[in-house]
Parts: structure tokens; sequence; C-alpha cells
């Protein structure tokens, strides 16, 4: 089992910046594939960015590309978003998720594992 803990969210002006963290327990997430995704009231949880177990593959949402950056750090167990340049339509939970696997996921349907989520709400 793999506890994912996300922390890092707030209230930001729209052009700010906020980082992300995701600390998990359990497992050591090395051999494990992670990602970020993003749901807004009433909204699907739609995927925000996702990286391979080592870092060396990532994938964004064409919505955040340029702006967000995911990382990871294995020997703390901690995956990272920094996020700028938010805009007010991105207010929304973010959720990191993690699998099982040396590839890189960008779907809703190949994580196993979630945290609970952070706010993050950007201001016009």
């Amino acid at each position: 089992q793999v506890q994912l803990v996300e922390s890092g969210g707030g209230l930001v002006q729209a052009g700010g910046s906020l980082r992300l963290s995701c600390a998990a327990s359990g497992r050591q997430i090395s051999t494990y594939a992670m990602g970020w995704f993003r749901q807004a009231p009433g909204k699907a949880r739609d995927f925000v960015a996702g990286i391979s177990w080592s870092g060396a593959m990532v994938d964004y949402s064409p919505s955040v590309k340029g702006r967000f950056t995911i990382s990871r750090n294995n020997t703390e167990n901690t995956m990272y978003l920094q996020m700028n340049d938010l805009k007010s339509e991105e207010t929304a939970v973010y959720y990191c998720a993690a699998t099982y696997g040396y590839n890189l996921y960008t779907t809703v349907s190949h994580f196993e594992y979630w945290g609970q989520g952070t706010q993050v709400t950007v201001s016009s």
C-alpha cells in the first residue's frame, strides 16, 4: 500500500505561482509512475502532468505545458508540481496519484493510489 499526502495548495492571484508537494509513505516510490490530476466542481478529474519512475519521461496537458513543471525526488519519496502563471479557470482540487510500473501514464484508470487532494484557488 502507498499512502499519498498533498500539500502546498492555497489562494493565489491570477498570474501567481504555487508549488505542490506529494509525500508518499508505505512503499518506496522509485518503481512507481506518478501523476497530478485536478478536479473542478461538477467536472471530471483531468490529467495535469505525469512522470515516469526515474523522472526521465514527463508529459503535460496541453493547457499547462510551458507553465507547469513536474518533478520527483525518489530519495525523499516526494513528487512536486511547480505551477506558474496560474489562471482563474485552474481553480480545482489537485490530486497526486501513483501506480506501480516503469512507464508514464496519463489517465485516471491507470493509477491505483490517490491522495486526498489539495485545494488550489486562483482569484482573477
